[in-house]
């Protein structure tokens, strides 16, 4: 049943998302608001065809620490689950991505045009400056941005130490913070074919003040936050 939905998931999101991405690149010379729309659609439809194709649903805790004003998510990163499901919780956003992801025909298209952040993990200090920059850009727009601090996707129970690019962006533009914490991965792995019909939970977490504070003490008090939280909603022994 599980090759089945995701069989299914696949045949009906990919040309979904494949048109909906060439419209926006379509819509380039118009109004970013107006590009913003078509994304929210698409992001709308590919909820329905999780829960009712691939069967999985969420459970959100911690909505009331969602910021009125334009923050910066630092999340944890399992799967691709999470790329979607952010943007039902942080609307308008954008996400710091890999820049080899605007190749791909229909989705990187649309994801360039809406203004995601794409950098070249290898470019070291100037990665780190696009993020700060362009980071600081869309705040002032009222966009959130996104940030998957491990830098890759990890597998449930594992973890890396934090990059500095997220934090770096609220230490120099003082835009609060808002750590995430989520067990995707033991529905939807990475890299993964087949998704698990099932429960995923995700905590949004107390927001953190950056006003003051240093890109280290940030990271710190963020990956403090997700840890712990990781442990709760995904203890020692989950199994896929």
């Amino acid at each position: 049943m599980n090759f089945f939905r995701s069989a299914l998931f696949l045949l009906l999101a990919t040309p979904h998302t494949f048109l909906a991405g060439s419209l926006i690149a379509l819509m380039w010379p118009l109004p970013l608001p107006w590009r913003f729309k078509v994304a929210a659609g698409w992001r709308w439809l590919i909820n329905i065809m999780l829960r009712y194709v691939q069967g999985i649903e969420v459970k959100v805790e911690g909505l009331q620490n969602v910021p009125q004003q334009a923050c910066i998510v630092l999340c944890k990163h399992q799967s691709a689950w999470e790329t979607v499901a952010l943007q039902n919780y942080f609307w308008p956003c954008v996400f710091v991505l890999k820049r080899d992801l605007f190749l791909i025909p229909g989705l990187g298209w649309g994801l360039k045009a809406i203004g995601m952040i794409g950098i070249n993990r290898k470019a070291g200090t100037s990665a780190l400056q696009q993020v700060v920059e362009q980071g600081k850009q869309r705040l002032k727009a009222g966009i959130n941005v996104i940030v998957f601090p491990e830098g890759t996707r990890m597998a449930p129970g594992e973890s890396v130490p934090f990059q500095p690019g997220g934090a770096m962006l609220a230490a120099k533009s003082a835009y609060p913070v808002v750590p995430v914490a989520h067990n995707a991965g033991t529905v939807w792995p990475r890299n993964a074919f087949i998704k698990r019909a099932g429960t995923i939970r995700l905590s949004i977490g107390p927001i953190i003040d950056t006003v003051g504070l240093k890109t280290k003490e940030i990271n710190a008090r963020a990956e403090h936050w997700i840890s712990g939280e990781m442990l709760r909603l995904s203890p020692p022994g989950t199994s896929l």
